[in-house]
């Protein structure tokens, strides 16, 4: 286990590595002057130069990389040029309504899959298999930016029950989580059945049912037990792609978290602000599937074994 743990490690800084490389990259290799995009034409020159002299874009490319790196190491992002202050402030008073909406979300998919897919494994082929399946489909087609304002329209301008934007009350979560976790829902929905009806043939769920277990015994104690090792694989790559749909789904709602603070930055041409949220977010989703890697490993030792 050790070997693995090390190997792992070892990948996910080097992917970090990477990852922090190509966003400096990307934000540099964007077309034309970011300070006269930052200011406009009708900036004096002495701000230009100030504001390039601020970032370190009078620098050598080489230099302004170490420059990046070594802020980095030492928790220095960068300053919002528009709020005048630490990126990784910024980004650390939004991060927790980000989380907050992301575990929500998984939440709301579990509740609505694990059912869902169990149902659709006891009776394959059935009319409950065609309408969980059904359900599913239409799920995963529905976009993000898309879903927010039907929600928005049932249930808070028609039906009047929830807020339609913000976090001022407790139930402001639910919309939000609601649409960012009905696609999930219906990916897990059909993992949990594919990896069901895989176990469900295999010859120890015959001898548990040769010994007398019933059905429910049999599914929940030892199908559903064997049936998650691909489930959780599935989840920790979703789990990182939440984030990414957070940010629609936050705008969409107003939601103070990292997706609103992104895309106001975005609108104010703030670069810090953007390179230290689109790192972020690619950190975590690289540490989400590390830990995924791990448990597996836990859970599974034959993957350790193949590892090593």
């Amino acid at each position: 286990m050790s070997t693995f743990l090390i190997r792992r490690l070892a990948s996910a800084l080097l992917i970090s590595f990477g990852v922090a490389s190509l966003v400096f990259l990307f934000i540099h290799l964007i077309p034309g002057d970011p300070i006269e995009v930052m200011l406009g034409d009708s900036a004096k020159p002495t701000d230009r130069e100030a504001l390039r002299h601020a970032l370190h874009l009078d620098l050598p490319l080489t230099t302004q990389y170490i420059e990046y790196f070594k802020g980095l190491f030492q928790g220095d992002w960068g300053q919002s040029i528009h709020q005048k202050k630490a990126v990784l402030d910024l980004i650390s008073e939004r991060l927790p309504a980000t989380l907050t909406l992301t575990i929500s979300a998984l939440f709301f998919a579990l509740l609505i899959a694990l059912p869902m897919g169990i149902i659709a494994a006891k009776y394959p082929n059935q009319w409950q298999d065609h309408s969980a399946m059904s359900f599913s489909l239409i799920a995963i087609s529905m976009p993000n930016f898309w879903l927010g304002p039907v929600f928005i329209l049932i249930f808070s301008v028609y039906l009047g029950w929830l807020p339609i934007s913000g976090n001022d009350y407790p139930q402001s979560i639910i919309l939000p989580a609601m649409t960012l976790g009905l696609s999930l829902s219906a990916i897990l929905a059909r993992m949990i059945r594919s990896s069901l009806l895989e176990v469900l043939n295999e010859d120890f769920i015959r001898t548990a049912l040769a010994k007398g277990l019933s059905e429910n015994q049999m599914l929940w104690k030892h199908a559903l037990g064997n049936a998650w090792l691909p489930v959780i694989t599935l989840l920790g790559l979703q789990l990182g792609a939440l984030l990414g749909g957070a940010v629609i789904t936050e705008a969409v709602f107003s939601w103070p978290g990292i997706g609103t603070l992104l895309i106001d930055a975005i609108g104010q041409r703030d670069y810090p602000i953007v390179q230290g949220c689109v790192l972020i977010i690619s950190l975590t989703y690289v540490v989400v599937n590390t830990l995924t890697d791990i448990l597996y490993a836990q859970i599974d030792p034959r993957i350790r074994l193949e590892a090593g």
